[in-house]
């Protein structure tokens, strides 16, 4: 078991330690690799994704309506609306 590394000293830890510069410089390297869309795209994606965002807020606000009617049924005898 001396071998193996399940637990390091603080010494291993600070030498593995990134500085700011060098995360600085990392960042940007992946950054670089990234294919950005292209604005035809971001326009496509930005439509499917408000479509969807629409969407939802219809099917949760008609559950919220329909069981909020349930509900009202269930306790009042009737709805109040």
């Amino acid at each position: 078991m001396s071998g193996g590394n399940a637990v390091r000293s603080r010494d291993d830890r600070r030498a593995e330690r990134t500085g700011p510069v060098l995360f600085y410089r990392q960042v940007v390297a992946e950054l670089r690799k990234v294919v950005w869309p292209t604005q035809q795209q971001l326009v496509t994606y930005f439509f499917v994704v408000m479509a969807f965002v629409i969407f939802m807020m219809a099917l949760v606000a008609g559950l919220d309506l329909g069981i909020g009617k349930l509900i009202f049924w269930l306790f009042n005898g009737k709805s109040q609306s």
